[in-house]
């Protein structure tokens, strides 16, 4: 049972205020605007989810890349969100369990020469990658050869790819689902360059906090409530992460 003072330092203001991230094509992670500007995905379901367990009223947030969500959870205007785990995040964030675990690679635009991702790793080749995310520091990281330019977001990025200003693309596999069917002719690399937990997030120093969000999330896992996200979303081949050790 949770305590009123335990649930008052999760969400101080009486909301939820629910951190998502939103992307031109849907994934795992990205949730996406619909016509009349509603959003959908398997975060909302999510922490559609968790309000209802704490039986309390959704302030549902959106930001337009992880590192802004992230930002929002530091600061203490965001009081719980999911995003992808990495030790840069872990310096300003709490983090609880993974709802899925997400693997990145490029996407290379038509015409591209390249075929591997050792291949992007080269002096003059252009790297794409979302500003301030767990992508593109591994990007950074693994590719020093390259140059690498951030955008604030996936919509800026696709027009990118499709106009030709960029040689790699860095993205998850599942992000890319949706955005092939945008650009003819482009390819993803096979393989990846860094694999990462999708993962539930608070502000730092609130212990009652990290302890209910963490229950909420393995609770979703093991009732379904991840699972069925997952197939709503369209990704029923997508596989819900493991119990936390």
């Amino acid at each position: 049972m949770t305590s009123p003072a335990d649930l008052k330092q999760l969400a101080p203001t009486g909301k939820l205020r629910g951190g998502i991230v939103v992307s031109p094509a849907a994934s795992a992670f990205f949730a996406i605007r619909q016509g009349k500007g509603e959003v959908r995905g398997v975060t909302v379901d999510l922490m559609q989810a968790f309000a209802e367990a704490l039986k309390l009223p959704l302030d549902l947030q959106v930001y337009d890349n992880s590192g802004q969500v992230t930002d929002a959870v530091a600061s203490g205007a965001c009081d719980v969100a999911f995003m992808p785990r990495d030790v840069t995040r872990e310096g300003k964030v709490d983090f609880g369990p993974a709802y899925y675990f997400i693997s990145s690679t490029y996407l290379v635009p038509a015409g591209s020469a390249i075929k591997t991702i050792d291949e992007v790793n080269r002096q003059g080749v252009r790297i794409v990658g979302i500003s301030n995310t767990t992508t593109v520091r591994s990007a950074r990281r693994t590719a020093p050869n390259a140059s690498v330019e951030e955008v604030p977001s996936v919509e800026l990025m696709t027009e990118m790819a499709a106009t030709g200003k960029g040689d790699a693309f860095a993205l998850s596999h599942d992000s890319f689902a949706g955005l092939l069917p945008k650009l003819p002719g482009a390819r993803v690399l096979p393989g990846h360059f860094q694999q990462t937990g999708i993962s539930v997030a608070v502000p730092k120093g609130r212990p009652a906090a990290l302890q209910i969000a963490s229950a909420l999330m393995e609770d979703a896992k093991k009732s379904g409530t991840v699972r069925r996200a997952l197939d709503r979303a369209g990704f029923k081949d997508a596989e819900v992460a493991p119990p936390a050790q």
